[in-house]
């Protein structure tokens, strides 16, 4: 009989290992969905990317110059709005000097100047809105964009013509659409990383825990195999197969539920829009990967467990007491963390290292967490008052390695949920800036040469429409101090407008600081005979007026304490401002008809407004929420899961001290009290140290993209809390266990 048909015959005839076997499939079946859904995240976003590469004008690029002949096509993208809703606008324009052009997937033709090609959702949108508010900014709807052009579903697209003499000057030229590989999404692909580590382990804790549920009767058979004359690689070979089997039927079986649990995905948003069901695809080989590691970890945790039986099966059949732990376990959880404090301070950090530190510093738990358990149990031996005490104490001290593993899944848990809760009111501490215009103001960048221009035809279209609001053009300038060219330079940018313009459309708090005539207004003083005005910050300027005067208004928002104002009769003559705006205040009412006109008026330029900024910004924070959220109860369910396992094990493992303790007359209730206290005591503890931790990867990963300290905030407590409550909930399983081994016969061990 080899060892597969052993493992087999253990299976048939063994209630408790057939169920130890079930649980262990199912906990790898877990591990491998997760595993094979966050790699293919990665691969998703870039499927996404390439789909929508056509839509980014930084992908285009043109040989025409070194060739000398024209570009044969005119390209310009931005944004456009609808609401809060984002639009992506492509202006095109042939040059009528290529009469092939290969078209990328789901276009399916350019359109002519005046005509636009929309997609399927905007088309919608467009039909359900009044003309002035959405369907004059496209023209003639012509043909639609098929999915295979659009990045996700439910994307609002326009490919809108134009004459090469009215697109702006700004419009690229470009040789053809793009046919470069687009790249992964960063920040989800740094998440689905970050989500491999912190979910991958506590799969990986349910597996060990389902695996413990027959430990000892395992030891005690394998003992006896040994001390019958069976050499350690025979054992070795009967362990192997008995948890192969059972991984291997979890690692297929993830498989098979992968695509299920990619499907689910593809209804989570993300940047905007749902996804596809292709993109979550997976090369063969890196699948076959997954499924062959998983399983081997599996089977290596498990030979690893047997050690004492294949160096001393006398000790284990007997239940020789275990050695103490060493006090180099302590170390552990520094050495990892000076790892990732070096790749997270490097200048250009590494995110495989990051990641690597991040892992190690996972790992380490498991490494420390035996060691806390038994300091902890030894603390209650000493000062036990009631029996449930001294029982748990004594467990927790004996035997710390396996009372930790009740503990493992929820101390990852805390541990994410403590990093996540660091991260995220960082990120939102980060949220607003913009513009210096106010909410409502909508605004187009221009240049001297067209700023006017666009303003009246953006006028002309209000009137048009019966609009009163009317729009301005709005020079920049310098004022320099210091040597150009040098480091003596001092640069403030100054906005040329009036004094009542500033109070329409900045957020400045200059309202009740405007005086009668031209003046400069600032929030700091400013003596105009030490300042020149200049158009460019290369150039040397002008001397402005000595005697210009200059009045303070007080301070506002933060990030505006620096705007200056100043008249249009104060700027010297020769200075030209460079760059212009087009500003347009707007109501709640007409933003959406103004917003026509706008562009309109200034074909391929962004129409922009802080107010959609700040909500570009919060959906953004809404997506990390959204997938925190997701993790955070999955790192949860895994943890409360393990625990609940863990326990059950524990108390299967010591049926025969349980029921004598049981005949001997002590209570139920006690020896629940005890496992109980078995989860708690290390959990609070564990848990607390855990929060910790998570707090400080939370400062190196933050300090990656920004330098400011991390926001810490009151919630920082409900991670711990909520872990002490998870692994009290695992343990509740406790007493159905206990009573169960009171029904049966104690004869049976």
């Amino acid at each position: 009989m080899n060892s597969f048909q052993l493992a087999m015959r253990v299976l048939r005839v063994d209630r408790r290992t057939r169920t130890s076997a079930i649980l262990t499939a199912v906990g790898v079946a877990v591990a491998t969905s997760l595993v094979l859904l966050l790699a293919s995240l990665p691969g998703a976003t870039q499927a996404r990317s390439q789909r929508a590469i056509w839509q980014d004008i930084g992908s285009y690029y043109s040989q025409s110059g070194e060739s000398q002949r024209p570009a044969p096509l005119l390209m310009a993208s931005n944004k456009d709005y609808s609401g809060d809703r984002e639009i992506t606008r492509v202006d095109i324009a042939l040059t009528g000097t290529s009469p092939m052009l290969s078209l990328p997937p789901g276009i399916p033709r350019l359109p002519g100047p005046g005509e636009s090609i929309v997609s399927p959702e905007l088309g919608k949108l467009i039909q359900s809105a009044p003309k002035a508010q959405l369907g004059d900014r496209f023209g003639k709807l012509v043909d639609a964009l098929g999915p295979e052009s659009l990045m996700y579903p439910e994307q609002l697209v326009a490919v809108v013509g134009h004459t090469p003499e009215t697109m702006p000057q700004t419009a690229l030229a470009a040789d053809g659409f793009p046919n470069k590989q687009a790249k992964p999404d960063p920040m989800l692909e740094l998440l689905a990383w970050v989500g491999v580590i912190v979910l991958l382990v506590p799969s990986l804790v349910l597996v060990a825990s389902s695996a413990r549920l027959t430990a000892a009767r395992r030891e005690l058979r394998m003992a006896a195999l040994r001390l019958a004359g069976a050499t350690p690689g025979q054992v070795t070979k009967i362990v192997a197969a008995e948890t192969a089997l059972s991984a291997t039927v979890g690692a297929l079986l993830g498989i098979l539920v992968a695509p299920a649990l990619q499907g689910l995905s593809t209804f989570v948003p993300w940047a905007g829009g749902t996804w596809l069901a292709s993109d979550f695809s997976l090369a063969p080989g890196t699948t076959i990967a997954v499924a062959i590691a998983i399983p081997l970890l599996v089977v290596f945790a498990g030979v690893l467990g047997i050690r004492r039986v294949l160096k001393t099966p006398l000790f284990a059949a007997s239940a020789h007491a275990r050695k103490p732990l060493h006090w180099w376990r302590l170390l552990a959880v520094p050495v990892a963390g000076a790892f990732f404090l070096f790749a997270v301070t490097q200048d250009n950090a590494s995110l495989p290292m990051v990641m690597l530190g991040l892992f190690l510093l996972v790992g380490s738990a498991a490494i420390i967490g035996p060691w806390v358990t038994s300091a902890v149990g030894g603390t209650f031996v000493r000062i036990w008052r009631k029996p449930a005490s001294l029982l748990a104490g004594r467990r927790l001290r004996d035997d710390p390695k396996s009372a930790y593993r009740a503990t493992a899944g929820v101390v990852l848990a805390v541990f994410t949920g403590s990093m996540a809760l660091t991260l995220l009111p960082s990120f939102e501490s980060m949220a607003g800036g913009g513009r210096t215009f106010k909410d409502n103001v909508l605004y187009a960048q221009s240049d001297a040469t067209q700023a006017q221009q666009v303003a009246d035809r953006t006028n002309a279209s209000l009137t048009r429409y019966g609009i009163t609001e009317k729009a301005v053009s709005v020079g920049q300038v310098y004022l320099a101090t210091g040597e150009t060219g040098t480091r003596s330079q001092s640069l403030n940018r100054a906005f040329v407008m009036t004094c009542e313009d500033a109070t329409k459309l900045l957020r400045v708090n200059i309202g009740g600081s405007c005086q009668p005539g031209p003046a400069i207004y600032s929030r700091y003083g400013i003596n105009p005979a030490e300042y020149r005005v200049t158009s460019e910050y290369d150039k040397a300027g002008t001397p402005l007026d000595p005697k210009a005067p200059v009045h303070l208004f007080p301070q506002g928002d933060e990030d505006t304490s620096s705007t200056i104002v100043i008249d249009p009769a104060l700027v010297p003559a020769g200075v030209t401002p460079e760059r212009f705006d087009v500003i347009v205040p707007t109501t709640t009412e007409n933003a959406e008809v103004v917003r026509t006109a706008l562009v309109g008026a200034a074909p391929g330029q962004e129409v922009g407004s802080r107010g959609l900024h700040l909500i570009g910004q919060q959906q953004e924070l809404g997506d990390l929420r959204r997938v925190t959220v997701i993790g955070l109860i999955a790192a949860g369910v895994l943890a409360g899961c393990s625990a609940a396992v863990a326990t059950a094990g524990s108390v299967m493992d010591r049926r025969r001290t349980f029921g004598a303790l049981i005949a001997a007359g002590t209570p139920v209730r006690v020896l629940a009290r005890a496992l109980r206290m078995e989860a708690a005591l290390p959990a609070m503890v564990a848990t607390i140290g855990a929060g910790v931790v998570g707090i400080g990867v939370a400062m190196g990963l933050y300090s990656l993209v920004e330098k400011d300290a991390v926001v810490l905030s009151p919630w920082l407590l409900a991670p711990v809390v909520l872990g002490i409550g998870v692994a009290l909930l695992g343990a509740s399983v406790s007493t159905p266990a206990l009573k169960r081994v009171q029904s049966e016969p104690l004869a049976d061990e």
